[in-house]
């Protein structure tokens, strides 16, 4: 990852895949693409979280092997995927798989692996998982994000590229600790004062690991942020923004003054 003087705004779109028909999601993908977005994001869950809750919904990874193959330029993956909801091994090679899909015409791929440790009680429940708590999860996903990266080093054929690892939420103690030792991205949904802080813990941990916490994109929702407060945000370090919009519309009008922000930071 470049240096944070050196990495550019991004701005990334989650098309939430919950009620919509999967042609409102394919067009607006297309769409959000043609706008000039950097990143399309999903979510890994199997039902609406808020809204109808037995409203329309679509499964994550399936889609996002359809949109690897529908966009050319975009990176894509899922903010975040559950690592619950499938064995570790399982994982990488279907992180491999889109990897592969997402580089046709270039040879590089444009997959993001992001994950968790999952929060979704009625996913689990209905799906079958066992639901455990919030420190067995977690542990969970320390175990697996080892055998994530060697089953990486094994497949042939290996991955187009290093396949950047998005981790996302904010624990202080084990989730800030995974994100030092594995994740190319960090996502949270913090405030100014609540990131600040949280930086600080990441490079206490980084130094516990030997990592340098600079090499990581800082990655936050920009939900109903101003302008000011990403401005804020920025100068701590963020570079990576996400508009979460929802169905059956996935409503882009604020997406362009976004594109239009993000292009002024960078000099466009």
């Amino acid at each position: 990852m470049a240096p944070i003087a050196e990495r550019p705004v991004r701005i990334a779109v989650q098309i939430q895949p919950q009620h919509a028909p999967y042609e409102a999601i394919r067009d607006a993908a297309a769409r959000f693409e043609d706008m000039g977005v950097d990143v399309l994001f999903n979510w890994d869950h199997f039902f609406p979280l808020y809204g109808e809750k037995d409203g329309l919904h679509f499964e994550s990874w399936t889609m996002l092997a359809a949109l690897a193959e529908q966009t050319s330029r975009v990176e894509i993956g899922a903010l975040v995927n559950c690592n619950s909801y499938r064995n570790a091994a399982l994982q990488a090679d279907m992180a491999r798989t889109i990897d592969h899909i997402s580089a046709k015409g270039t040879g590089t791929g444009r997959f993001i692996f992001g994950t968790g440790s999952g929060w979704f009680e009625r996913d689990y429940d209905e799906y079958g998982y066992e639901f455990g708590t919030v420190g067995s999860r977690l542990n969970d996903l320390k175990r697996d994000m080892p055998i994530i990266e060697d089953r990486w080093a094994k497949l042939n054929p290996p991955p187009t590229r290093k396949i950047p690892v998005l981790i996302g939420g904010g624990g202080e103690k084990k989730t800030l600790r995974i994100v030092a030792q594995h994740a190319d991205i960090w996502h949270s949904f913090a405030d100014v004062p609540t990131l600040e802080r949280k930086l600080g813990i990441l490079a206490q941990h980084g130094e516990a690991v030997g990592r340098d916490t600079g090499e990581i994109e800082i990655s936050v929702e920009i939900g109903k942020k101003e302008i000011s407060h990403a401005d804020e945000l920025h100068d701590l370090g963020a570079t990576l923004f996400t508009i979460g919009l929802n169905g059956p519309d996935y409503d882009g009008s604020v997406v362009e003054e976004w594109l239009s922000w993000r292009d002024g930071k960078n000099g466009a």
